[in-house]
């Protein structure tokens, strides 16, 4: 009689396990879901911003003609990329436009007028902090997927993750070549601050 109830722990254990190993994967994918909907509604956000910088800057700037062409440029390719709904499109969509806002800043703070603009001060402000929330959201859907494709090929969870045929989830994918995988000699050198 002790074995059968030692035989039904046992199954009911393995059951609870399973249920659990279970869960955290549907969740997990769940999870990076959202991540991935915040990566766009962050572009979404800073999509929005950009008419509204552009109106207000080309009050003040009417020669910078340039950095208005390819704002306009990334903030078409975002839309573009919300609307496709593929994550590496928003992600690179997004590096385009973060990748302008030094430009901006520079047209900006070399423009007495401009800088002095509260309108474009705060408009600066929410781009950077648009462009700072955009990149919490990937390395979030970044860690949500290492966790899920680690939990998927770890022994015994693989187990689960097999009997219920969880694929594994892509994540952002980066290319492996380039000047971001590479550290220059300018790199190495130890920064000079002069602040006289």
């Amino acid at each position: 009689m002790g074995l059968i109830y030692f035989l039904i722990a046992v199954v009911a254990v393995a059951v609870f396990w399973v249920i659990s190993i279970y869960n955290f994967f549907v969740s997990s994918k769940a999870r990076i879901k959202a991540a991935v909907q915040e990566i766009g509604n962050q572009l979404k956000r800073q999509v929005d911003l950009i008419p509204n910088l552009e109106a207000s800057a080309k009050g003040y700037i009417k020669h910078e003609k340039g950095i208005y062409k390819d704002l306009t440029e990334a903030r078409k390719a975002v839309s573009s990329a919300i609307k496709s709904g593929d994550v590496q499109e928003m992600a690179n969509a997004g590096s385009r436009l973060a990748s302008l806002i030094p430009s901006l800043q520079v047209l900006v703070e070399s423009n007495p007028e401009l800088k002095a603009s509260e309108v474009v001060s705060k408009l600066m402000d929410e781009l950077r902090d648009t462009a700072d929330k955009i990149m919490f959201a990937r390395r979030l859907v970044i860690d949500l997927t290492a966790d899920f494709n680690v939990k998927r090929v770890s022994f015994p969870s693989n187990i689960v993750a097999n009997m219920f045929s969880f694929a594994e989830q892509p994540g952002l994918i980066t290319p492996e070549k380039g000047e971001h995988v590479e550290v220059g000699e300018g790199e190495l050198k130890t920064p000079k601050v002069d602040l006289e």
